[in-house]
């Protein structure tokens, strides 16, 4: 296929982030479907290590490669830790500020449940994994386009290995999105929005592309940064249990199962 053809080439790069972008978001949707009932536990596991690996093993990698300083592409890992950090509080704060108000409700109705049971707090950190998510998806298809400019069959090879390394990481998200919302079957709509913005990568870099490559590292970077919050902070802290030993080594080989997905795959990028 002649990718000199602009029609052709724009044609490409929709196809191409289309599937890699919100395909991945369905086939993992899937297979998070199979197991999460029985696993969640184990899923909460393979969600920290997926997230974790893309982080160090995949987004920041990509973002040192470029030219810019590594004292200020760290910077801007810690500003956006901060910043999730705050994100995080503001939702807690929203949900607390409703609960408030849901008691008050419940006081002034007179019912009769005094001894009701409270419902595990959902982890929080779920429009974190979104924006996160949005910008990894953001750089994806600015890379697919840019393979696409190259010529087809890197263009077609670029797309397969984003396609391959999102799913790992998407059964990640999903984990998160469903513990932290009320409503866990929008979980996978909204990680889908999130994927489409690969599209929008995708046509933003072959409209501008040229001359802004320079952009590209922060985002990854502030990407990188909202998936080590939510594994640290929100993630493996459900973990910390007192567990027995047969429990913990499953654990821990969840753990490591979501860190090699993600290795392995990135290998073929």
């Amino acid at each position: 296929m002649n990718m000199h053809e602009p029609t052709a080439l724009i044609l490409c790069v929709l196809i191409g982030t289309v599937v890699s972008g919100v395909g991945s978001v369905w086939v993992a949707w899937v297979l998070v479907q199979a197991v999460m009932a029985k696993y969640t536990q184990h899923l909460l596991s393979l969600a920290a290590g997926a997230l974790l690996a893309t982080a160090f093993l995949h987004l920041l990698p990509e973002a040192f490669e470029g030219s810019q300083s590594p004292r200020t592409l760290f910077a801007t890992l810690l500003i956006g830790i901060l910043f999730f950090f705050l994100l995080d509080k503001a939702e807690l704060w929203h949900h607390g500020h409703e609960h408030h108000h849901e008691h008050q409700r419940h006081e002034h109705s007179g019912h009769e449940h005094h001894g009701h049971t409270h419902h595990a707090t959902p982890i929080s950190g779920g429009w974190t994994v979104l924006f996160g998510d949005s910008l990894h998806c953001f750089g994806d298809g600015v890379l697919v386009a840019a393979a696409f400019m190259a010529n087809f069959q890197v263009g077609l090879v670029a797309s397969l290995a984003v396609w391959t390394h999102e799913v790992p990481h998407h059964m990640g998200d999903l984990v998160v999105l469903r513990s932290s919302s009320s409503n866990p079957g929008s979980a996978v709509i909204k990680l889908s929005i999130a994927g489409a913005v690969t599209v929008l990568g995708g046509v933003i870099g072959l409209l501008l592309l040229e001359g802004h490559e320079a952009e590209l590292p922060y985002l990854l970077t502030l990407a990188s940064s909202s998936y080590i919050y939510v594994s640290l902070a929100d993630l493996i802290p459900q973990l910390q249990k007192r567990l027995s030993a047969a429990q913990t080594f499953a654990q821990l080989l969840w753990l490591a199962t979501g860190m090699a997905m993600v290795a392995v795959t990135s290998q073929f990028r």
